[in-house]
């Protein structure tokens, strides 16, 4: 299959900036009429004389609904229903003059993170159940709460980074400074001292906010480097806030290979969501923490983030998501081509959509696919190298690895070792048993990776 003709979808979806608009309406409807808490399903249904099916398929944003639904739907929430708010799958907008068609050129190489007006983002599910409220839904409200602290877990590639940046957009729209902290993108000497750790995170707080260093004012040796960055916040960064914060900490797993910088780091962050709940200053902070594996460094119950606030795990993706996905792409995709694609990589976001990347532009038939041809090896093959490079530099995960690949039940392995495989999107946990997480790793692998004496 090259390109293939899309399924007929009826109905529209709204865009992202419809569903924010729609969801942020609901919100302050709940706020003045219902005390705060969420409006059922069926509350909804009688406030807006629409379906409870109906409702679920609006606020998913995943399958067509009539255009008059959508209306009705703003209409209960004061809202005016605009052409900007809903898109109909497979139908491009109408060509202005001279310009080219847009509507299948628009799907980019899937390269990281998910644009905010993407058709190609999907929404996730606790434990996979499309029957309850999307996790992103749950991470809107939840960042709308004074002093949350939100900690997303998945393995690398599963789209943490994409959930940061829409509750960060969420958190704009609702007036807050939206802040994002990527610890990738800091220098290693940055973590070989503490109080230089703390004031290169305090001055990318204060560049987010348009604020300049003022370290000699708030910072004070004698009380040491933790205490100074308390301050720091208290009484400069967020007194200048001129609403609240919303910071996103990406890549904090990071920090797991400094256990001591970690260790005093974390539980400054615990301190801070602490002190929330007793004076208003630290309300005005929320934190999003995004993490890719089990916390595998020793913190006291009373110091780790890890263990408060509202959790988050991205699952991988169901096989209905997958199927949705082909359709999002125009692909004439079946049940059966879906569980095998699913066996092939797993769920995971990226080894999907790389997959349906290519399917959609022609360069691999979904044959050459799911046989997992050397075309389809090629086209993961960047991805591969990748992880077959992080391995070999550690030769404990290289045996570690090449165990679980050889064993025909699962393997347990050492706590640390198989949260950094688990880490890295190679293994699926139970307990501290590992078996392989994806057929693609397995037969990649299988040949390149022997135990080291």
């Amino acid at each position: 299959m090259n390109r293939s003709t899309a399924r007929r979808r009826r109905g529209v979806i709204l865009t992202p900036q419809g569903l924010q608009k729609l969801v942020q309406a609901r919100t302050e409807a709940e706020r003045q009429f219902n005390d705060g808490k969420r409006f059922t399903l069926e509350h909804l249904s009688d406030l807006t004389g629409i379906s409870v099916d109906s409702l679920t398929r609006v606020f998913k944003a995943e399958t067509g609904v009539d255009r008059e639904t959508l209306k009705h739907c703003f209409a209960a929430f004061d809202l005016v229903l605009s052409e900007a708010d809903y898109f109909q799958p497979g139908v491009p907008e109408p060509l202005k003059p001279q310009e080219e068609p847009e509507s299948l050129a628009e799907i980019d190489f899937p390269d990281g993170q998910v644009s905010l007006n993407s058709p190609l983002y999907v929404e996730r599910f606790a434990f996979g159940d499309p029957t309850r409220e999307s996790l992103e839904m749950e991470c809107y409200r939840a960042i709308e709460r004074p002093g949350i602290l939100i900690r997303i877990k998945a393995p690398r590639l599963m789209g943490k980074t994409s959930l940061v940046n829409r509750i960060l957009h969420h958190a704009e729209t609702l007036g807050c400074h939206a802040i994002s902290i990527r610890f990738q993108l800091a220098d290693k000497a940055i973590f070989q001292d503490l109080e230089r750790f703390l004031q290169w995170f305090c001055a990318n707080v204060g560049l987010g906010l348009r604020l300049p260093n003022r370290f000699a004012d708030y910072w004070d040796a004698i009380f040491g480097s933790k205490i100074s960055c308390k301050m720091y916040f208290e009484e400069y960064l967020l007194a200048q806030a001129t609403a609240p914060i919303a910071l996103a900490l990406d890549d904090i797993d990071r920090l797991f290979q400094y256990p001591d910088l970690a260790d005093e780091f974390f539980g400054l962050l615990r301190a801070w969501h602490e002190e929330a709940k007793n004076r208003d200053i630290w309300r005005k902070l929320r934190l999003v923490i995004a993490h890719s594996t089990q916390v595998y460094i020793p913190l006291s119950t009373n110091k780790s983030p890890f263990n408060v606030g509202f959790p988050v795990e991205l699952p991988p993706f169901t096989p209905e998501q997958i199927q949705d996905l082909a359709e999002r792409h125009q692909l004439d995709w079946s049940t059966q081509e879906t569980q095998q694609l699913l066996a092939l990589v797993g769920g995971y976001p990226y080894l999907v959509r790389l997959a349906f990347y290519h399917l959609w532009r022609g360069t691999l038939a979904s044959s050459e696919l799911l046989q997992l041809s050397p075309a389809a090896i090629a086209i993961y093959q960047e991805h591969l190298q990748y992880l077959l490079w992080n391995l070999e530099q550690e030769p404990q995960l290289w045996q570690a690895f090449a165990q679980v690949l050889q064993a025909a039940a699962p393997v347990e392995l050492e706590l640390i070792t198989a949260f950094k495989l688990q880490s890295m999107g190679l293994v699926h946990l139970q307990d501290k048993h590992a078996t392989v997480s994806c057929e693609l790793y397995r037969r990649y692998f299988r040949d390149r990776l022997q135990p080291r004496a």
